[in-house]
């Protein structure tokens, strides 16, 4: 059995002018845990971005939305995780991932950056820990690699913001097995929706 999930984190960079960015996909998801659990979030400068403390049958989780960019969002997930000594595997970032297309939604344990500057700044910042568990939330790919820049940090048209949201709602309907520490259950589950 995996290890319960007592911080989820969502990656995103700050500003009204990447609220609706495919890049912001984590953002979206711990916006929509904190409304679904009723916890709303606070800035908290000793973690560099806001958090939810939330309380339920399941246990006590931890919301973190980083406040810094997203090549930085490593300093925010390691003051929040060292201050209360959440170990890696007890971590699960949500993040947009260009392999999948829009309204696909898949768990993974481990594993490398893939290219993702969040998840490199977070692997650095837990000293090359990389076993924390990974949303990778499917953001479609423009389909050349120099476009890549310009496209996560575009908004996404109206049906596939719908179908990301789509893939919002079938992975909070998973977090209660998380937290237990089902996380083959919970990727079963997901993975088949």
């Amino acid at each position: 059995m995996a290890a319960a999930v007592k911080l989820i984190v969502g990656l995103g960079n700050p500003g009204p002018e990447y609220t609706g960015t495919r890049h912001n996909a984590g953002f979206w998801f711990i916006d929509r845990l904190a409304a679904h659990w009723h916890a709303p979030l606070r800035r908290e400068a000793r973690f560099f971005g806001e958090t939810a403390r939330v309380r339920l049958p399941e246990g006590e989780v931890w919301l973190l939305k980083p406040a810094t960019f997203m090549n930085r969002s490593g300093q925010s997930v390691a003051a929040l995780a060292h201050f209360y000594k959440i170990p890696p595997r007890e971590i699960l970032v949500a993040h947009d991932e260009l392999d999948f297309e829009p309204g696909a939604a898949r768990l993974k344990q481990g594993g490398g950056h893939g290219g993702h500057n969040g998840l490199r700044d977070i692997i650095t910042r837990l000293g090359n820990q990389r076993d924390f568990l990974r949303l990778r939330l499917g953001i479609g790919h423009p389909g050349d690699s120099r476009q890549v820049t310009g496209y996560v940090l575009g908004r996404p048209p109206a049906g596939e913001r719908a179908a990301i949201e789509q893939a919002l709602d079938e992975a909070v309907a998973v977090m209660p097995l998380l937290l237990r520490g089902e996380f083959q259950q919970a990727m079963q589950s997901l993975h088949s929706r």
